[in-house]
């Protein structure tokens, strides 16, 4: 075999391999990340189907003042969000987050007991989410960008807001990574229930259990696909690295028997926190079911860790 044989037979072999690649990174990318389908653009990514609660429904709205809120990404994408107050609730504010495939109505309930202890409170649809503009989910790298967005806005309208962000599962994970940034204001405490350190691992760890997958080459198909289509690469989404820039504390929760993402992540994240900081479990709980399943000790949690936190 010549040499000009030998080159166009490795070529046509790469190229073979680098379209099989994409392919393989495309399909699991548009699983896991794009919002839509045939019936509806506004869908969640199919795999909510596989790893959601069958149960979940969402919460009644709360009885309150309400207004909606719109702002504008830095990629120039529409975002969207409700403001909620009453006649009782003063400086204090709380931005909840929601999770993967959800969208701000999934709040309701938690906005309720926000607004009985007087915070206003603000529910954001996240990137690719309800109202907010945007193909593909980021897993809480463009969704950091937003809360940050929206933290400055509330500082423009009321500069003596204190806001605390509460989120669950990506929500947390979203929080997190919100806080760590230098362009957040206001910020006063995080509540992070159930987050991931590292999205990269967790879905490894669903390639295995959803389809009997290796991790290695597929996640990084997926990884470098990621970047191509949604401009992040999913491996961007890793709380865990930031931990150390968050100056603010920190109240991790998480479910006992949480399948999805382990407790152990919460460890993990706690331990690389160098902010105050504290932790509890709730026992008997699955992924991001701890309010419902023990609400007096997951609000008095909150409220009493928010007292010292807020210097109340």
């Amino acid at each position: 075999m010549n040499k000009k044989i030998l080159v166009a037979v490795l070529l046509t072999a790469i190229l073979a391999v680098v379209t099989m690649g994409y392919a393989v990174g495309n399909y699991f990318v548009d699983f896991a990340l794009k919002r839509g389908n045939d019936n509806d653009p506004l869908a969640p990514p199919a795999a909510c189907a596989y790893i959601q609660d069958k149960n979940l429904t969402v919460p009644p709205e709360p009885i309150a003042l309400k207004e909606k809120w719109s702002a504008i990404s830095s990629d120039n994408r529409h975002l969207a969000a409700t403001h909620f107050s009453t006649a009782r609730t003063g400086k204090r504010w709380a931005i909840l987050i929601h999770g993967y495939g959800m969208n701000q109505h999934y709040a309701g309930d938690y906005t309720e007991v926000y607004l009985q202890n007087g915070y206003q409170v603000l529910t954001p649809d996240l990137c690719a989410s309800g109202e907010t503009d945007g193909q593909y989910i980021t897993m809480g790298v463009k969704e950091s960008e937003e809360i940050a967005v929206w933290t400055r806005k509330i500082k423009e309208q009321y500069p003596d807001a204190e806001i605390v962000l509460h989120g669950v599962s990506m929500g947390a994970a979203t929080a997190l990574m919100a806080a760590a940034r230098d362009d957040i204001e206001g910020v006063v405490a995080v509540i992070e229930d159930c987050g991931y350190t590292s999205v990269y691992e967790m879905f490894s760890t669903q390639l295995g259990v959803l389809f009997d997958l290796p991790e290695f080459p597929i996640m990084n198909c997926i990884d470098i696909v990621s970047g191509i289509k949604t401009g992040v690469m999913l491996s961007d989404a890793t709380p865990i690295k930031v931990m150390d820039k968050i100056k603010v504390p920190v109240l991790f929760i998480h479910g006992e028997a949480d399948k999805l993402i382990p407790p152990v992540m919460m460890e993990q994240l706690y331990d690389a926190c160098k902010a105050k900081k504290e932790k509890f479990i709730v026992s008997g709980a699955g992924h991001g079911n701890s309010m419902s399943t023990d609400s007096k000790k997951y609000w008095s949690g909150i409220f009493d860790f928010l007292a010292q936190a807020e210097g109340n």
